[in-house]
């Protein structure tokens, strides 16, 4: 991980990695009728999905709120695991959401909302080809492979809220990886790496998919999440192994979405499980 200076907060001290303009995209992005309330660039934290649960929490924070970090030293994923990248090389970002119009029993359909937002967001901004895995990472193409770029992490925030986190490699090179298998818009040959851009379009598809399955009570198929999150999820007609909780391991074809956003799995022996946490891993293609 690149160490952090202070003298490296002047706009122009990486020009290949210029810091995001906060204030254009506060402009852009908070005004009347917008959900989103608040915008604000850090430039160093240990994660954003931390600190605005804590704000939440406190209520020193709303709905529509939005954290973004120029560097995160203690990002996480799902299962603990830690994200880390050089400064400002990625959009790494949290957002608070209060679904108050949706049944709690539908909020596990936010991490999965949000990688359809970020995909559409991507595809629009970036011209990249991205597809998803379930049930929350951003797969790109890099040299035929399929690379892990991007992923979310939905936390609850009090009772009534939820803090949604996204981390997107953007201008990695193929030396600044983490681990081997990862990738970044620029290795899949993303037509621009502006971040502003790019988080300005993300956050605007996410407004919108979130309005509209809000606005549906959150049905996944009235609002046409369900059917459009299967559509661009690589894992569906794969063969995977999906690592579970209690050391337990199933493995078979996974052959839909359902109704509560788990993956079915159907196993050689015929049967089907619905499985909704643990690891996926994409075996082959089915």
């Amino acid at each position: 991980m690149t160490p952090h200076n202070a003298s490296d907060d002047s706009r122009w001290s990486d020009l290949e990695r210029p810091p995001l303009n906060a204030a254009v995209l506060r402009r852009g992005l908070v005004r009347e009728g917008s959900l989103w309330s608040e915008f604000e660039v850090v430039q160093l934290t240990g994660s954003t999905n931390s600190d605005l649960v804590d704000r939440a929490v406190a209520g020193k924070a709303g709905e529509g709120a939005v954290l973004v970090a120029e560097e995160q030293t203690a990002g996480r994923g799902r299962l603990d695991r830690q994200w880390s990248a050089p400064a400002r090389s990625g959009l790494f970002f949290s957002v608070l959401l209060n679904p108050a119009e949706v049944p709690v029993a539908r909020w596990g359909w936010l991490p999965l909302l949000t990688g359809v937002a970020v995909a559409t967001g991507l595809s629009r901004a970036a011209g990249v080809d991205t597809a998803l895995k379930w049930p929350n990472d951003l797969l790109v193409t890099v040299g035929g492979e399929e690379r892990k770029a991007g992923g979310i992490l939905a936390e609850r925030a009090g009772e009534h809220g939820v803090v949604v986190g996204v981390g997107i490699n953007v201008s990695l090179g193929a030396g600044e990886l983490p681990v081997p298998q990862a990738g970044s818009l620029a290795l899949a040959g993303a037509v621009s790496t502006d971040r502003d851009p790019l988080l300005r379009a993300v956050l605007r598809s996410l407004e919108e998919w979130y309005r509209r399955w809000r606005d549906a009570g959150g049905d996944p198929a009235v609002s046409g999440l369900q059917e459009t999150y299967a559509a661009g999820c690589a894992t569906l007609g794969r063969v995977v192994r999906a690592e579970l909780p209690g050391d337990r391991a199933l493995v078979g074809e996974a052959v839909a979405v359902d109704g509560d956003g788990r993956l079915v799995i159907a196993t050689e022996s015929g049967a089907r499980e619905a499985v909704g946490a643990g690891d996926i891993v994409h075996l082959r293609a089915a």
